[in-house]
């Protein structure tokens, strides 16, 4: 069906010569969801268990290795459990439902930390970083649906309490706490940014050189202070490039480019190049280039790279004709799917310098050709051991390497070498063909004792095959039994990364154990410093080794925005060691340091170019009185003799000198709304440049009504206007949307005159943007072929009431509406009154036509009667007033309420009913 429907649990206590079934639960089928062991303590491990009678999932909790169980239930389904980095019973829990709970006490009892934290993206404090090991950094969700990075200590959590160190959204799925560091990215306005603390230092953007646009960042290592990143930029599809940072995560240098990636199962990125384990600062890449992939090799953390030399002979001992520069050895840097085999590249901590892959021989990696060799000296030299790819286990740091080919066919057969690969003898593990599905051995340590695990059928259990390899050794190894190795290059430098570092061998004659305790590291000793330790910063690729190599790391600085100031941008003079630094974890001592090199060579005096002046934060709309900080930044150019005469467009102008070496802003204040031209003009002998920025000061819109006509005909223009406080701001946009267009209409006036084609109604909406603040108001129009305007004027009593408000026109409008409705019998819906801007007042009363009716005419005449204290007149064109009480039926159209050919209606209202209408 598909599912799991039982789990059984075997523990084995002695190197898996026997195995003891455990039942968790008497009588109850019970499914294993997950299994954990504790880093730091292995004696305790956690089961997450669901069974088909439970409703929730339930843990299994064990303090002596599994030999005992305790059954404890939860309330959650578990998706993933992360342990404590130091203290081992502490745990997180992720959930199904996205939340995140802790235990103190292994798993008894559960507290809540938050909801809707993204999966993955949980990480406990780092030791020594982190100043509260109890401290929880986490992805999560707000109420609006975006992003943010919170941090919250384990027994004082909740949507209150959390920290933000980070006040703004980021992306999903970014947030990555790695060692010294912590990155996440932002978008906003289409634009990625990457963001960077060094130990927990406030949060910067990541300075790649200029015109590295990334589409991707991908974090490979963070080891000994310093970050390796691999960057999609805007013009690759299927490589990344290799950048270097200085030790706080912020500068980057360029130092290996298109390293070939391939996009997996739910868009994880793999990215070719791989970290040697055992020797720090050993990396292989494969670089696809012309549509070739080739591997390459670096010893000192992507200073130098080199090309993997071929062997001379094949395993047969014939000649492989294989000799550079046009054929090299190549590897597959895969990660295997299966975590209980090795993937084609395999290195080990406790085995420096054994790397062992799957490659060919020629120009380029060839996909099918996965040919196995193995190298002891670190990529120096290398023998092919197969022809085809085996899955590999180092056992006892390496004393024996054992291999099974990896294959899909049932094997019997394992073969190992106890030479480093020199030598191998094959070994009959089993008398019944198996399909071989993983190599296991104790983890953690380093045993001679390897478990080998697969299937006879697809329909059978596992088997599970012992392999003990310790009758082969009789006695542990001594002194004596070891000789040792120099780390070089390819070139055979001992001084790499500023030291020589020897590492012991067990001589090939000693048949021996080295132990649990053996340690590979013999010696190592510091060197003299060279130049070839030392980088021109941030972009140049290789060590200077002449005056003209200084010239070009010098002419970089000025095509890189992002390098720091140096001694030529502080004086007339400069050494030859300008933008020089030595490559991070280089340890080397004394000797040359170009830094500090006697050479002085003349300063070139350059013009500024690539002046620009921002506001920091990138928003150019502000508000009055509000505090503005000018930042002024210049690509190219001296600037120790370079002035900046400074212009902020309010009358504020002043020189400045080191404007752009100390980066410190220009702070101001613009009291009056208004648009400031602002600019900037360096200048030194060499020659000027000058930037420009224009700044608008808008108070915020507080208020904004839409004015048109409710009634119009069709094809007839009308005028729609927006009335804005506070009035006619500056630089003000108006969007006019009318009817179901999506397309609005722009203008920077608050009025435009349009006309509709169809009767109906038509929504028209219109937004005031001024800067920052954006304001909406909509009204319906009702187009019409019939109906006809009857023009109001008031009684002088009510000019003096009148604020000339939009709200208080149409609150007028209503009750002249329901005042005349009143005195005619007219429907309310069919009359509508508009009362126009400005003074004296006046208004014109829309007479609707009424939908057709089957109803009987009848007079109104015997309806009408007088009210009190209202009283409608007709002023006709003979001047002479008369009562407007003349009899009209519904029957006659609405257009015979009001008889005659008026020029006008007056109204005259007392204010106390004015009032009584106005409130009710």
């Amino acid at each position: 069906m598909g599912k799991v429907l039982e789990s059984s649990l075997w523990r084995s206590s002695d190197f898996g010569t026997s195995y003891t079934k455990l039942t968790l639960q008497p009588g109850v089928t019970t499914v294993i969801d997950n299994f954990y062991i504790c880093p730091t303590n292995k004696r305790k491990i956690v089961l997450v268990s669901s069974s088909l009678s439970d409703r929730d999932q339930s843990l299994f909790l064990s303090t002596d290795e599994g030999a005992t169980f305790q059954k404890q239930l939860i309330p959650f389904s578990v998706e993933t459990l992360i342990f404590h980095p130091k203290e081992e019973d502490k745990v997180l829990a992720y959930t199904k439902e996205s939340k995140l709970y802790v235990s103190s006490d292994l798993g008894k009892k559960w507290t809540l930390l938050r909801e809707r934290v993204t999966k993955d993206h949980m990480f406990w404090a780092v030791s020594g970083v982190d100043a509260d090991p109890d401290l929880v950094h986490m992805e999560a969700q707000d109420l609006g649906g975006g992003f943010r990075y919170v941090t919250c200590q384990i027994h004082n959590c909740s949507e209150k309490t959390p920290t933000a160190p980070f006040p703004g959204p980021i992306d999903h799925s970014s947030l990555t706490v790695q060692d010294d560091y912590i990155f996440f990215r932002a978008t906003s306005a289409n634009r990625t940014k990457y963001y960077i603390s060094y130990r927990r230092s406030e949060f910067v953007l990541m300075k790649l050189p200029k015109y590295a646009l990334p589409k991707d960042l991908q974090v490979i290592s963070t080891d000994e202070s310093q970050v390796f990143v691999a960057v999609q930029e805007w013009y690759q599809t299927d490589t990344y490039n290799l950048y270097q940072s200085d030790s706080r995560g912020v500068h980057y240098a360029l130092v290996l480019e298109d390293v070939r990636s391939s996009r997996q199962a739910e868009e994880s990125v793999l990215i070719d190049i791989l970290e040697v384990r055992g020797v720090k600062g050993v990396f292989l890449a494969n670089q696809k280039t012309n549509g070739k992939v080739v591997t390459l090799i670096t010893y000192n953390k992507g200073r130098d790279w080199g090309h993997l030399r071929p062997p001379s002979t094949d395993m047969n001992g014939k000649p492989t004709n294989c000799e550079p520069p046009d054929c090299h050895l190549h590897l597959h840097l895969r990660w295997a799917d299966n975590p209980y085999v090795s993937g084609t590249v395999h290195t080990k901590d406790t085995a420096p310098g054994l790397i062992m892959g799957a490659g060919n021989l020629g120009s380029q990696l060839v996909e099918y050709k996965e040919e196995m060799y193995i190298t002891s000296d670190c990529g120096h030299t290398w023998r092919q051991v197969f022809e085809e790819e085996h899955h590999i286990l180092y056992l006892d740091h390496g004393g024996v390497i054992a291999a099974i080919k990896d294959t899909s066919i049932p094997l019997k057969i394992l073969k190992f070498s106890v030479d480093e690969g020199v030598t191998w003898s094959t070994h009959n593990f089993t008398s019944t063909s198996v399909f071989v599905d993983g190599l296991l051995s104790e983890p953690g340590d380093e045993t001679l004792v390897m478990t080998v695990f697969g299937h006879i059928s697809f329909r059978s259990d596992w088997e599970l095959v012992k392999v003990d390899f310790r009758p082969s050794f009789s006695r542990q190894c001594s002194e004596e039994d070891y000789g040792s190795w120099d780390l070089t290059d390819l070139k055979g430098d001992r001084c790499i990364m500023g030291q020589q570092r020897s590492f012991r061998k067990r001589k090939s004659t000693s048949w021996c154990i080295k132990g649990r305790s053996f340690t590979s590291a013999l010696e190592s000793r510091v060197c003299r410093c060279r130049e070839s330790d030392f980088l021109c910063d941030y972009g140049f690729e290789r060590s200077p080794s002449s005056e003209s190599d200084a010239n070009k790391c010098f002419a970089n600085f000025w095509f890189n925005p992002l390098s720091p100031p140096d001694d030529c941008v502080l004086g007339q003079t400069y050494t030859s060691s300008l933008g020089y630094r030595k490559v991070v974890s280089n340890v080397c001592e004394g000797g040359v340091d170009p830094r500090q090199s006697p050479t002085q060579l003349q300063c070139p005096l350059t013009p500024p170019r690539g002046l620009q002046v921002s506001v920091r934060g990138e928003a150019v709309a502000v508000r009055p009185g509000e505090d503005v900080l000018f930042v002024v930044r210049q690509e190219q150019g001296d600037v120790l003799t370079t002035k900046y005469q400074v212009d902020l467009g309010d009358g504020f102008k002043a020189v400045y000198v080191y404007l752009t070496l100390t980066e410190e802003p220009i702070r101001h204040r613009y009291e009056s709304p208004g648009v400031y031209r602002v600019s900037v003009r360096a200048e030194n002998v060499a020659g000027h440049d000058e930037a420009v920025l224009f700044v608008q000061v808008n108070s915020p819109l507080q208020a904004l009504h839409l004015e048109v006509v409710p009634v119009v005909g069709v094809n007839q223009e009308v005028n729609l206007t927006a009335v804005l406080l506070p009035l006619n701001p500056n630089l003000t946009v108006f969007y006019w949307w009318i009817g179901h267009s999506l397309q609005p209409l722009l203008s920077l006036e608050n009025s435009v005159t349009t006309r509709f084609a169809d009767t109906g109604d038509v929504r028209v909406t219109v937004q005031a943007a001024c800067g920052n603040s954006v304001l909406q108001d909509s009204k319906v129009v009702r187009v019409l072929d019939q109906f006809q305007v009857v023009p109001l004027r008031f009684s002088r009593d009510l000019d003096a009431h009148n604020p000339n408000t939009p709200e208080w026109r149409e609150d007028i409008g209503l009750v002249v509406t329901r005042l005349l409705s009143k005195e005619t019998g007219v429907p309310e819906e069919l009359l509508v009154t508009v009362v126009k801007p400005g003074l004296p007042t006046v208004a014109d009363l829309h007479v609707l036509v009424p939908p057709p009716r089957p109803t009987r005419k009848r007079s109104l005449s015997s309806d009408k009667r007088k009210r009190p204290g209202r009283t409608v007149y007709a002023q006709m064109h003979n001047e002479k007033e008369q009562e407007m009480t003349s009899p009209v039926s519904h029957g006659q159209g609405v257009q015979g309420a009001i008889q005659g050919n008026h020029s006008g209606v007056v109204l005259s209202i007392n204010s106390r009913e004015m009032h009584s209408y106005l409130v009710s």
